[in-house]
């Protein structure tokens, strides 16, 4: 069974939201009203609605780091994670958890990152040599 998932969450702002998922991590626009925004994130569906961003603190225990909870990840291939990493040190995002490889050597080793939407959201991009290998362990 193929499936998508669908993510809706709340942003302050749908400009800066277009900015930042359209502008710096080149997903394409879907269908909006003028309280919410769809886009393909990276093959899934995400709605941004205009509102109060989620809490989140800084309590997930992953190798050395604290990494903000609740977040929403994706998964890459390590090729498509470098150059996404690039594309928004070029842009100037600030990073929670600046771009690294961990686990090295381990079932499970991965590249990842986290950041910050504009709206405070938080996002992580993990990065594997294959894609075989996201559940290894």
């Amino acid at each position: 069974m193929r499936a998508l998932f669908h993510l809706a969450y709340h942003v302050h702002d749908l400009d800066a939201a277009r900015a930042f998922y359209g502008g710096v991590l080149g997903c394409r626009e879907g269908r909006s009203t003028e309280t919410w925004v769809d886009f393909d994130f990276f093959g899934h569906q995400i709605s941004l609605h205009r509102g109060e961003p989620f809490a989140t603190t800084n309590t997930g225990h992953v190798g050395e780091h604290l990494v903000p909870m609740p977040h929403l990840g994706l998964v890459l291939r390590s090729d498509d994670w470098h150059a996404l990493a690039k594309r928004l040190r070029d842009a100037g995002t600030r990073f929670v958890i600046e771009p690294h490889l961990r686990f090295a050597g381990q079932p499970g080793e991965q590249w990842t990152m986290f950041f910050r939407d504009p709206s405070g959201n938080p996002i992580e991009v993990k990065g594997f040599a294959s894609l075989d290998r996201v559940y290894e362990h």
